[in-house]
């Protein structure tokens, strides 16, 4: 195998990577191997102890460890890796063998994961992927190899990827500087084009992380029986509760509100940090890679040229606050990668412009002198008129009619009903319509028309609690989709929707009127 450099082997590379034989990974995994065994079958090992204590026999506690780590001592002895010059192959398995192949003219990734351990031992994993979605199972994993060696290898594995990625409508070549400014292994070359700061930490909060964290340790709570007693609630405990007002039970449950609250955004601020701390989004070029990570560092690498596009993620919460978050649309493997998480909206676009920036090209124009080009999170959107107003207002309203009607209903049938009940419905209305018209702000879309040394872009927007922007590549774009319900042919209105094969495979414009859809398909792919 051949590095980047010239004839020879990557600079810095062992010589093991170079011979077409099988190698083991480093003897340092014969400590790492057990403790990952014993955190896997962790539950196996808490039920032995358990089972020594309740019976009074030691052993029973011993069995778990006894079996549990010549297990993982085996899968050392028992994988094996071999790079060829066509081919990278993984052998591996203790009970059940398997066996993985690469070809190394497929591969578009190679990861870097190192957790604390891994980082203690000088050790670091290297995720291998072609671009394809694969299960946990199916992953080819180098678990784990000397941190020094791993770097050399991943230049030399991405070799193939090194020629520019290629804009739509710009010359498939390459200026001499670029050639040379392509991998992550020489840091004067990469560009970045996106960081992470401290003080964004204060909009983890403001999102749903903290509840799924909470959700899910309770869950795992009552899988161990904690929190699984029965709760009996007495007659005297129904009676003291009787003799506190109104005030004071309101009062007890804005207190306990408070209290999830704080540890609600206490665990999505410690997510945050653990996951995303010293982010780092650089741009090589061919690949944009992505490092981050507190405890455990992953070097995520993206091929640039499966990128189609990027999507602009604002909830509610974070809207109001002035933030965002950053997916790139891919095709292939991990089609909704994560660039930027909650960062505030003028950095989301910064990195953006960046993300979407033509490569620059022999022959092609300066991107600085073409400002669309690399600006489509700031372009202005085109409205979707009246229509589209009034059907957001109306499938807004719904509550308050029914609402009214259900009150209406229980009175003429006789049930008492307090008058605080018919406020419900008055309270309902100006939320709904102030629902509406954020929905309707929310709305709209444009076309960015072609330019050399860049492609048609399809901007898209839509939703209100959970609103998107998404820029997608019209050479993206592999068909179209005109749907109308019963209300919208009524209204003149139809829903286009985008097919690629990247990203979650639809962007969709709802409540567009539908002459301009068929303006849009036009504008956006002429040729399909």
């Amino acid at each position: 195998m051949t590095g980047s450099g010239g004839d020879g082997p990557a600079a810095g590379a062992p010589p093991e990577t170079t011979a077409n034989e099988w190698q083991r990974l480093d003897r340092r995994m014969l400590l790492v191997h057990p403790i990952q065994a014993v955190v896997k079958f962790l539950p196996a090992v808490i039920g032995g102890a358990i089972l020594g204590v309740s019976s009074g026999n030691p052993l029973w506690a011993l069995l778990g460890p006894v079996i549990v780590v010549p297990y993982g001592l085996a899968l050392w002895f028992t994988t094996t890796y071999r790079m060829s010059a066509g081919h990278v192959e993984l052998r591996t398995g203790v009970i059940q063998r398997k066996r993985l192949s690469v070809p190394r003219a497929r591969i578009r990734s190679v990861d870097i994961e190192a957790d604390p351990l891994h980082r203690i031992l000088g050790l670091a994993a290297v995720v291998i992927g072609t671009g394809q979605e694969a299960g946990a199972d199916d992953r080819f994993t180098l678990d784990a190899l000397a941190a020094d060696r791993v770097r050399p290898l991943r230049a030399e594995l991405l070799a193939h990827t090194r020629a520019p990625h290629t804009a739509a409508g710009s010359p498939d070549v390459a200026s001499p500087d670029e050639k040379t400014a392509v991998t992550p292994e020489n840091p004067g070359a990469g560009r970045e084009i996106g960081h992470w700061r401290p003080e964004w930490v204060r909009y983890a909060p403001l999102s749903l992380t903290g509840f799924a964290l909470a959700a899910s340790a309770l869950g795992i709570a009552a899988q161990f029986g904690f929190g699984a007693a029965e709760i009996r609630v007495s007659r005297e405990t129904v009676d003291n509760v009787r003799g506190f007002g109104v005030a004071a039970l309101v009062i007890a449950g804005a207190l306990a509100l408070a209290v999830l609250v704080v540890i609600v955004s206490l665990a999505a601020c410690g997510h945050y940090l653990i996951t995303y701390f010293g982010l780092r989004v650089t741009d090589y070029g061919s690949t944009l890679q992505v490092r981050r990570g507190l405890f455990t560092l992953r070097q995520i690498t993206l091929d640039s040229a499966r990128l189609r596009g990027a999507t602009i993620i604002e909830p509610l919460l974070l809207r109001l606050a002035g933030a965002a978050q950053l997916e790139a649309i891919m095709t292939g493997e991990n089609p909704r990668q994560k660039i930027l998480p909650q960062s505030p909206r003028p950095a989301v676009e910064h990195t953006l412009a960046d993300l979407l920036r033509p490569r620059r090209r022999t022959g092609a124009p300066d991107p600085a002198e073409l400002p669309h080009l690399v600006a489509p999170a700031q372009v202005p959107l085109t409205p979707h008129g009246p229509a589209a107003r009034r059907r957001r207002h109306i499938r807004a309203s719904w509550p308050v009619p029914l609402t009214l009607l259900v009150l209406a209903i229980s009175a003429a049938a006789g049930w008492h009903i307090s008058a605080w009940w018919w406020l419900v419905p008055v309270v309902l209305l100006p939320l709904c319509v102030l629902l509406a018209e954020d929905r309707y702000r929310g709305l709209g879309h444009a076309v960015l028309p072609a330019s050399p040394g860049s492609p048609t872009w399809l901007v898209a927007r839509s939703g209100s609690l959970d609103r998107e922007r998404s820029c997608l590549e019209a050479p993206g774009i592999i068909g179209w989709t005109i749907r109308q319900t019963f209300w919208q042919r009524r209204a003149g209105l139809a829903t286009l929707s985008a097919a690629t094969a990247a990203g979650k495979k639809v962007y969709s414009i709802p409540d567009v009127p539908l002459d301009r859809a068929r303006t849009i398909i036009e504008q956006t792919t002429p040729d399909l």
